[in-house]
């Protein structure tokens, strides 16, 4: 949108050229295939599926030639430095949990929340608006960690557009996740902001955050519709 006229257009390949190109992406349709048809099938679980894609992908990489000698050596250091620090997360979040079950905490708060004057949908906003500003300043692992055992009972215990619990909880899902990734774009932090600018450093911050609002806008009224309109996300639970 800065300058449309900078995006030389490439050179034009042929139909024979665009086919091969797509032989060599084979293996990553094949995994899409085998996990979510896997899912879908009732063959195993998302959870067990997650596994068995990470398998595959490391067969792929192991017969391709691309992860050999070195190339594992840096694959394998990657993943248990990622590994070592998730499980740091939920060790501290596990603590934090501990503490939460002994003080009683969410359950008080819970009650205390149900018995103020104020509609609870107001509430639910407040909630949302909350994890825009944690989303300015922390990861969504950590965040969520940390505030989902305190906030989840209490929604739990509203009465929302007359739902159930499982579609509240799904419903309440989407929103969290939804504004969690809006707090990542907000500034005047924006965490996934910087991670964009530093890709292309060439381009101001200023510039970086004009191009992010149209993107931003179009996320906050996704959000409105999914808050005022909740069949939206939890419909299509009635029709399964």
């Amino acid at each position: 949108w800065r300058g449309p006229a900078l995006a030389v257009p490439g050179p034009r390949h042929s139909w024979g050229e665009r086919g091969r190109a797509l032989l060599g992406v084979w293996p990553l349709l094949a995994i899409f295939i085998v996990v979510f048809g896997g899912i879908y099938g009732g063959l195993f679980s998302p959870t067990e599926g997650a596994s068995i894609g990470a398998l595959a992908t490391l067969a792929s990489g192991l017969f391709s030639g691309e992860l050999r000698g070195e190339g594992l050596k840096r694959a394998l250091l990657g993943t248990a430095e990622t590994t070592a620090m998730v499980f740091m997360i939920f060790l501290g979040a596990d603590m934090m949990n501990s503490a939460l079950a002994l003080t009683q905490m969410p359950a008080h708060l819970a009650q205390w929340v149900g018995g103020l004057p104020v509609a609870p949908l107001l509430i639910v906003a407040g909630v949302l608006a909350f994890y825009v500003v944690l989303g300015c300043v922390m990861d969504e692992l950590s965040m969520l960690l940390l505030t989902i055992p305190v906030i989840f009972p209490t929604i739990m215990g509203l009465d929302l557009w007359g739902l159930a619990a499982e579609p509240k909880a799904i419903w309440f899902g989407i929103l969290v996740l939804m504004t969690v990734g809006i707090g990542m774009l907000a500034p005047p932090v924006g965490l996934n902001v910087y991670v964009v600018n530093g890709m292309a450093r060439e381009v101001p911050m200023n510039e970086t955050y004009k191009g992010v609002v149209p993107f931003l806008v179009s996320d906050v009224l996704r959000l409105l519709l999914l808050l005022f309109v909740p069949a939206v996300s939890v419909g299509v639970l009635r029709w399964l």
